[in-house]
């Protein structure tokens, strides 16, 4: 399953919102709570912003780094004294979209899961389409390499002609194992957004009883156990390190857009995808940020 390509057309140079508002609705992924969610057209330079609908007074949250609270198997924002979880896979969407800028009303506090995938989000994207603003959109390029460990897993950024992203798993489940990918940002529709969440048979149990993927479910997520997935047909034979891809380039949209770099990670975590954002980001000139809400 493989989502549109994006239109050739965009113009990467101007900053784009939404043409008109798109409307989602499901389940989160940890909460198992019902939520909707509906983008919203946004002025220039006022960046991507989550709104708590739900919560009196609309409370913004907006999609930055320095807005980063929690990365237990997802992303969590906080800002004004609400926070949103899991906002990854729409991150990553927006991002490949071309989306600078975007109100985003959830009612809840935790974005839904929907598949598992940015397909869906990236789907309704390009159905209603993009509109091009009256402002330069955003640049930079990274000057000077970064590399982050933890253990034997690392996030790197090293300078480059044009931006790449690179990841590689290893997981001790035959059907998983050793997985490498690579990819620039023009391919990300095609190649990396249908690609779904993952997880292990063995640790649903606990997981459930810490309060976690209380959503979860055969339908938004790939289960691996030791004898192998519990429910194929997988969307690319590699699709667990495809999707860690996903999460990677949703965590460095915290960054509204990443400088010009090859980035790399391995074995990597939200942890380590933000860690690597938030020593990225003083290094950001500011015209190559948006405005602050």
């Amino acid at each position: 399953m493989h989502t549109a390509p994006l239109p050739t057309a965009v113009d990467s140079s101007c900053q784009h919102t939404l043409a008109a508002p798109q409307h989602w609705s499901g389940v989160g992924l940890h909460s198992g709570c019902e939520v909707s969610v509906t983008l919203q057209p946004a002025p220039a330079n006022s960046g991507r912003c989550f709104v708590r609908v739900d919560l009196p007074q609309h409370p913004k949250i907006p999609a930055r780094i320095d807005h980063v609270q929690s990365t237990q198997l997802a992303t969590e924002l906080v800002g004004a004294g609400a926070s949103v979880r899991t906002v990854e896979h729409l991150l990553a969407a927006l991002a490949i979209a071309g989306v600078d800028n975007v109100v985003i009303e959830v009612s809840g506090a935790e974005v839904p899961v929907l598949d598992g995938s940015a397909q869906p989000w990236l789907d309704g994207i390009l159905a209603v389409g993009l509109a091009a603003q009256e402002a330069q959109r955003p640049c930079g390029a990274l000057r000077e390499p970064i590399t982050l460990y933890e253990g034997d897993a690392f996030v790197s950024a090293v300078p480059a002609p044009a931006t790449r992203v690179s990841y590689g798993i290893d997981f001790a489940y035959v059907a998983i194992g050793r997985q490498w990918c690579s990819f620039s940002p023009a391919e990300l529709a095609t190649e990396i957004a249908p690609a779904r969440t993952f997880g292990f048979a063995e640790q649903v149990e606990y997981l459930r009883a810490q309060g976690l993927i209380q959503g979860g479910s055969l339908d938004n997520a790939l289960v691996c156990s030791a004898t192998g997935w519990l429910n194929p047909p997988l969307r690319f034979a590699d699709e667990p390190v495809r999707h860690k891809l996903l999460d990677f380039w949703g965590d460095l949209a915290l960054l509204g857009v990443p400088p010009t770099a090859h980035y790399v990670a391995y074995k990597a975590s939200h942890h380590l995808h933000t860690q690597l954002a938030r020593a990225i980001a003083p290094r950001l000139s500011p015209a190559s940020t948006h405005s602050r809400l």
